[in-house]
């Protein structure tokens, strides 16, 4: 073999294992697409754990039960997904079969989805932490991946929490209480974003204080060494990020933020600081 063939052969190997999932996925209702949809579908999502896993490190289960859930007509290329909490967590996908891999690529679904696997179930007053972090974490990880620009991550923040401040003006009351009735008053809108804002609020007290100061991204990646505690609810998992950041941040914004009846005040100034 020439020196030119086994430099070809090196580098491949480099990249493949650079490529490679750390956890194992196992697929639920495969069979139901053909066999150029499901070359489709798997490198989809395998696209969207390798990009997850880059951004958040590896999740701290052995392996992550993904169900099928494939459609025949839809306007949108997911038009819905859920994590399904047991024992290991996994997701639920459902999408239109006949999305090209680039559009299933580009939607921010399944980043949302592979999110929440790095939370614990949290209580439904509490929803919205875990909704506003996958928000979060989803666009950070589509911004850090090469999936959006810059600008467009710092618009669809801009017009997230838009929408959050417009809707709060209709669906009024304590936040903790909005959130546990989030689906029955539908005020997701408010609910979501009112989760971003908090963690905005918390990448920025954290920066203040000093500039080598962990982001949200990094905490939540040292966080999956304590998910296997089986004592996790919002206070432990608070508390932890306060630990990892050596910091109070998390537990005072929590405690300012589960009473408040106003949407959080952020400017685009402050999502201009955010380090990504």
């Amino acid at each position: 073999m020439n020196l030119n063939k086994l430099l070809m052969l090196v580098l491949s190997i480099t990249f493949i294992s650079r490529e490679a999932l750390s956890i194992e996925l196992k697929y639920q209702n495969f069979d139901a697409l053909s066999t150029q949809q499901q070359s489709v579908v798997k490198s989809w999502i395998e696209y969207g754990v390798l990009a997850s896993e880059n951004t958040l490190g590896p999740l701290s289960q052995d392996y992550v039960p993904v169900k099928l859930k494939p459609r025949y007509f839809a306007f949108e290329p997911v038009p819905w997904a859920t994590v399904n909490r047991g024992n290991p967590d996994g997701i639920e996908l459902h999408f239109n079969r006949y999305a090209a891999e680039s559009t299933l690529k580009k939607d921010w679904t399944l980043y949302h989805e592979i999110a929440h696997l790095y939370h614990p179930l949290l209580n439904y007053e509490d929803f919205w932490i875990s909704e506003g972090l996958a928000t979060y974490l989803q666009n950070i990880t589509m911004l850090e991946n090469g999936i959006i620009s810059y600008h467009d991550f710092k618009n669809r923040l801009w017009s997230g929490l838009s929408r959050g401040k417009q809707q709060t003006k209709s669906k009024q009351g304590k936040l903790s209480s909005v959130s546990s009735n989030m689906w029955s008053l539908r005020a997701q809108q408010r609910v979501y974003w009112s989760g971003v804002a908090f963690f905005i609020e918390a990448e920025i007290a954290l920066k203040s204080k000093t500039p080598s100061a962990p982001s949200v991204a990094q905490l939540i990646k040292q966080y999956q060494l304590y998910r296997k505690d089986p004592t996790q609810d919002t206070n432990h998992f608070i508390s932890k990020l306060d630990q990892l950041s050596h910091s109070a941040v998390f537990t005072n914004l929590y405690r300012k933020y589960i009473h408040r009846k106003d949407f959080p005040i952020i400017t685009r100034t402050q999502i201009d600081q955010l380090r990504h």
